[in-house]
């Protein structure tokens, strides 16, 4: 009986040609790249007061609906006389009595701010206590982009460190690139969708790159088991060791990212969405958009990154060819296999074509066909009858 898709994934025996496709992924991955670099410079960042600076006032959810804050609070720097200040959109924090809106509004001094809730008090007729004005400085956003940069940088210095001494220098700039590639995919989304910019956001970027770390260092662990030594057979290329890697990790890393998702998925989804709890929807969007992109980016960037630099080694470029050639030659009968026969002699870089050497390519994915065992010592009619006499 025929196995279904979900059994083969299980098994590891897909068979998916992901590898060997590469340029493709590779133009995804540019046309994207493109895409979210052009939202950054047409739409830019939504950045939220702790960047950008200015005051929140935070009224009681009473006054109404979010629109209902938004429009007191112009109203309000209207009555004060306050010139040139831009207010923000309402966002609700909370549920239940101790639910409030937050407006937030551009910088005002502390006089200023005054008067606004002041006339915020007269208009909405609540006592003066349950309105409150924060002033953020810009100065202090910078602190905290600066040290989020900073920690950024410590990160990924770790991480070559890491993966270099663990693997080798290839996979460190295979896996480095896949985590930069997360995260300019997810801030574009950021970008995109509009949602503001908080020290949450920058805390669910950090988290991610750990999250794409680990699937990525569980698919090159695998593609190291399936490629040592591999330069002393003749069977597969480098691609299509790490392909077959990728197919037989393939169900885990699926497996991983979905159980990461769900509980993201409900911290976005209903947390923000249902429940509107507004200061989810900060961290929610970052985790779930950041965590997809790092389970796919294992699968099909990381691995076809590493095998196209492996495939510049000379050593590795070599091999390829080599079992190319052979693999060529299986086809077209130029080996003189009769001639083997024969003389029965092998090298160690060139082991006997009908035990190494497939007639036809290995499917993507295809495990290594076992060996043969074959009768050893002659036969019985090489052996003397038991009744012969010698003469």
């Amino acid at each position: 009986m025929a196995k279904g898709l979900a059994e083969r994934l299980y098994m590891g025996e897909a068979n998916l040609n992901i590898v060997g496709r590469r340029k493709m992924w590779f133009a995804i991955a540019g046309a994207l790249i493109v895409l979210a670099i052009g939202s950054f410079l047409v739409r830019g960042f939504h950045l939220g007061i702790e960047f950008s600076g200015g005051t929140q006032f935070s009224l009681p959810a009473t006054v109404g609906t979010a629109g209902a804050a938004q429009d007191a609070v112009e109203k309000a720097v209207n009555t004060a006389g306050v010139a040139d200040v831009t207010v923000g959109a309402a966002q609700k924090v909370g549920n239940g009595v101790d639910a409030t809106f937050n407006v937030r509004t551009g910088e005002l001094k502390q006089d200023q701010a005054t008067s606004v809730k002041n006339a915020l008090v007269k208009d909405l007729g609540v006592p003066a206590e349950k309105i409150s004005d924060d002033r953020v400085s810009e100065a202090w956003g910078g602190q905290v982009t600066q040290q989020a940069l900073l920690g950024l940088g410590i990160f990924l210095v770790l991480v070559l460190g890491y993966l270099v001494v663990r693997f080798e220098w290839r996979m460190a700039v295979a896996a480095v690139s896949s985590l930069l590639l997360d995260l300019v995919l997810t801030a574009g989304v950021y970008s995109m969708v509009g949602f503001e910019v908080t020290p949450s956001t920058v805390i669910g970027f950090l988290t991610i790159l750990g999250f794409s770390l680990y699937d990525v260092v569980v698919v090159f662990d695998k593609v190291q088991e399936n490629t040592r030594g591999i330069t002393a057979g003749s069977a597969r290329t480098y691609g299509e060791a790490a392909n077959l890697a990728v197919n037989q990790t393939l169900m885990r890393s699926i497996n991983t990212g979905l159980v990461a998702l769900l509980p993201v998925g409900g911290l976005l989804f209903i947390g923000a969405g249902l429940l509107d709890a507004g200061t989810l929807k900060d961290l929610g969007l970052v985790l779930f958009v950041g965590m997809g992109l790092g389970v796919a980016s294992s699968i099909v960037f990381a691995t076809p990154v590493l095998a196209a630099l492996k495939d510049q080694e000379p050593r590795i470029k070599s091999h390829n060819a080599r079992v190319l050639a052979r693999r060529s030659s299986a086809r077209s009968g130029d080996v003189a296999r009769g001639e083997r026969g024969r003389t029965g002699a092998t090298t160690e870089d060139e082991p006997a074509l009908a035990s190494t050497t497939p007639s036809v390519t290995p499917r993507p994915g295809a495990r290594p066909a076992g060996k043969r065992s074959g009768n050893r010592g002659g036969g019985a009619g090489n052996r003397p009858s038991g009744g012969q006499k010698r003469r």
